[in-house]
């Protein structure tokens, strides 16, 4: 189908509406809401944030709920993504041409560093791991395939924001909260875009302790074939692990990793 005909398409649809179609685009914004600050908003919450009346949010998170799309935590009533849902979303993470081209990349990373590696990539504001690798000790991060994090306190996401153009930068920024998780998290425009700065001319991010306390990250953004950041890798250990030596290594290793994983990736049309 060309692309004139797609648009004529589209405004054939948009003449005539898909029966359904506003009920769905209801579930998808208290889906996105929800997606959005995972684990932190109640009913009241998100029934403020979607506009919907009450009843009709307390009908669709039901629904959602009850297909396993959303889960509720038992102790404060606040909402995230089901377990549904992210089997669904691990199954498009499987088929990934990313994950399985940095497959191999991630083991070799893995077993240099003898620490947890992550490859996420990013959506709606934040990343979400789509693979992680684990050394051979007991004393390991907390974090899982599904998992998202923000852009400006990890190492993954300040990475993949340091590989943006400048204009695309600033509408991304924009657009986020900053919210302190340590006291370390860089919590302002200005401190933020000059880490950006470090990071583009040292090739790597470093997460000092940011996200959370005792837990050090060093990040590298992977680029496709037109240069444009699709993702980003990060080796991460506790504190008593990581030093001068190790920390110059360690950049060293995913800042090559990465560009081995962007090459290959731009092989593919």
């Amino acid at each position: 189908m060309s692309l004139r005909d797609l648009q004529e398409d589209a405004r054939a649809r948009a003449r005539n509406p898909v029966p359904g179609a506003a009920s769905f685009a209801k579930f998808m914004n208290v889906l996105q809401v929800i997606a959005d600050s995972p684990g932190t908003l109640d009913m009241a919450q998100i029934t403020r944030r979607t506009r919907f009346p009450r009843g009709t949010v307390y009908r669709l998170v039901a629904a959602l709920v009850a297909e396993g799309l959303v889960s509720q935590s038992g102790e404060n009533g606040t909402f995230r993504l089901g377990p549904r849902l992210l089997q669904l979303a691990a199954k498009t993470w499987e088929d990934s041409d990313l994950r399985t081209i940095a497959r191999d990349f991630l083991a070799s990373l893995r077993d240099a560093t003898d620490e947890a590696v992550h490859l996420a990539v990013p959506s709606n504001n934040r990343m979400v791991y789509i693979d992680k690798l684990v050394g051979s000790s007991t004393v390991q991060m907390k974090t899982s395939i599904g998992g998202q994090v923000e852009f400006h306190s990890t190492s993954v996401g300040k990475a993949w924001l340091s590989g943006l153009t400048d204009d695309r930068l600033e509408e991304i920024i924009k657009g986020l909260e900053l919210t302190r998780h340590t006291a370390n998290t860089l919590t302002s425009p200005e401190a933020l875009r000059e880490e950006l700065k470090r990071i583009r001319e040292q090739g790597f991010a470093f997460d000092d302790e940011e996200n959370e306390p005792d837990i050090r990250c060093l990040g590298s953004p992977i680029f496709n074939r037109q240069r444009e950041p699709v993702g980003a890798i990060s080796v991460s250990m506790p504190v008593y692990r990581h030093d001068a030596r190790r920390h110059e290594l360690r950049a060293r290793l995913v800042r090559e990793t990465a560009i081995r994983i962007t090459a290959e990736l731009s092989r593919i049309p």
